[in-house]
């Protein structure tokens, strides 16, 4: 057996149901994962609130990159839309949700309005947004669109740092962006305050499930701060869940299947009489509020935002998460998420901690020095000037995994299955002889 083949059934569903299947996958995935840095983090030396913060690190973004590979997935994975503006999209959800939440005495002022309300707008304007970005671009080629998306992604940032947006009025009121000063407004994490704190208060006594859960926190020596963050989490991970059953949904429905038409072949969809132009706007849109959704839940959570936090290789990460999970699949897109957080985004920091922690390891001011000195069979500068230049070296694992996955697993870890177009799955049918007369045995 090779080592293709040996990767490639360890993905394979097997005998049970594919839901089934998909769910122990994830968790076998994530055990996997926690479990590598739980047993890092004790050769760190960290204590149970280390541990619990690291994998509440590793959860938060694994949880915010299959947001986006979902939404992503819906696009390009479904629809063959080779959208590269997702930054953009993610900027409008946000910055929609800061000005109408943010209070009127601020400076940017904003309208005041309730988070609810916020993130609902929010959504709905990365919606509208992706309408107009759609209407003049879904008639262009693959390649061309991508260039469109990319461009008007810019676009949407550097008019967030342009001078005139930086404070404006409308009916009498100012509003504004912040410029590159960015913009404060209430943040998605105070959701979870409401939980913990009657009417959100941080200064009053905590709720009764508040108590309950600080006092677990207590119990096992971590900080209340961790625990609320941790609430956070789950929230996100609750909304990858209800995500995850929603595009399963519309892949399996009638929609779904024009979308995977669309993607194979639109003249042929055309030709069938499907409306394609007007179902591509539609999956855009709702993508697009979808990015906008994961962007307020992720860059919005602080409360501060500034353009600098939608730069372009923010998109070029959510797609490296789809390719590794595969495209096409919303499970893959799950463990693609989970996998791109855990090795490609926390891994390195986490592997530069136990190393200072536990080595001596010099870096010296070049990697040719470090190269020199591993002629004499010193690895240590080597690996010191690697974790010290712990970012750049992670471009080149990112490089490196890439190549590797073009290699062994050109469509991903799952874009290779094949998904049932009918509502059921014959394949699942029972598998009686033939009669001799061409029935069933059974007749």
């Amino acid at each position: 057996m090779t080592a293709r083949d040996a990767i490639g059934r360890l993905f394979e569903p097997g005998d049970r149901p594919r839901w089934q299947a998909d769910l122990l996958l994830i968790a076998k995935i994530v055990l996997v994962i926690y479990a590598v840095f739980v047993v890092f983090g004790l050769v760190l030396g960290l204590s149970v609130n280390g541990v619990v913060s690291t994998l509440r690190r590793v959860t938060f973004f694994a949880a915010v990159y299959a947001l986006l590979t979902l939404a992503l997935n819906l696009h390009w994975g479904y629809t063959g839309l080779f959208n590269i503006g997702v930054a953009g999209f993610m900027a409008v959800g946000v910055y929609s949700m800061a000005i109408l939440t943010a209070s009127p005495d601020a400076s940017p002022g904003g309208f005041g309005l309730p988070l609810w309300v916020g993130v609902l707008g929010g959504m709905a304007a990365a919606a509208v947004v992706g309408l107009i970005a759609a209407l003049p671009a879904l008639r262009l080629r693959a390649d061309y669109f991508a260039i469109v998306t990319l461009g008007f992604s810019e676009i949407v940032r550097l008019s967030l740092l342009s001078a005139s947006l930086r404070e404006f009025e409308v009916a009498g009121r100012e509003l504004g962006t912040g410029g590159g000063s960015g913009i404060t407004f209430t943040g998605t994490q105070s959701i979870v305050d409401w939980l913990f704190y009657p009417g959100g208060d941080r200064r009053a006594d905590p709720t009764v499930v508040g108590e309950f859960l600080f006092g677990v926190g207590d119990l096992l020596g971590v900080q209340s701060t961790v625990v609320r963050s941790g609430m956070y989490t789950v929230l996100l991970l609750v909304c990858v869940v209800a995500l995850y059953a929603l595009l399963s949904r519309i892949a399996y429905s009638p929609f779904g299947r024009v979308l995977k038409a669309i993607r194979e072949d639109e003249l042929a969809a055309r030709s069938l009489g499907k409306p394609t132009d007007r179902v591509k706007i539609k999956v855009f849109m709702l993508g697009c509020a979808l990015m906008g959704l994961a962007g307020m839940l992720w860059q919005g959570g602080r409360g501060f935002v500034t353009p600098e936090s939608f730069m372009p290789i923010l998109t070029f990460y959510v797609f490296v998460a789809l390719i590794v999970g595969g495209s096409g699949s919303n499970t893959g897109s799950v463990i693609g998420g989970f996998v791109f957080a855990a090795a490609l985004w926390e891994g390195p920091p986490f592997v530069q901690r136990i190393v200072r922690a536990n080595l001596d390891a010099r870096a010296p001011p070049t990697i040719y020095d470090a190269a020199v000195e591993l002629g004499s069979l010193d690895p240590l500068p080597l690996l010191g000037y690697a974790v010290g230049n712990v970012d750049q070296l992670r471009f080149m694992i990112v490089g490196l995994v890439l190549i590797l996955l073009m290699l062994w697993r050109p469509d991903g870890l799952l874009g290779h299955r094949t998904e049932t177009a009918a509502a059921t799955d014959l394949s699942k049918r029972p598998t009686t002889a033939a009669a001799a007369d061409g029935g069933e045995t059974d007749e």
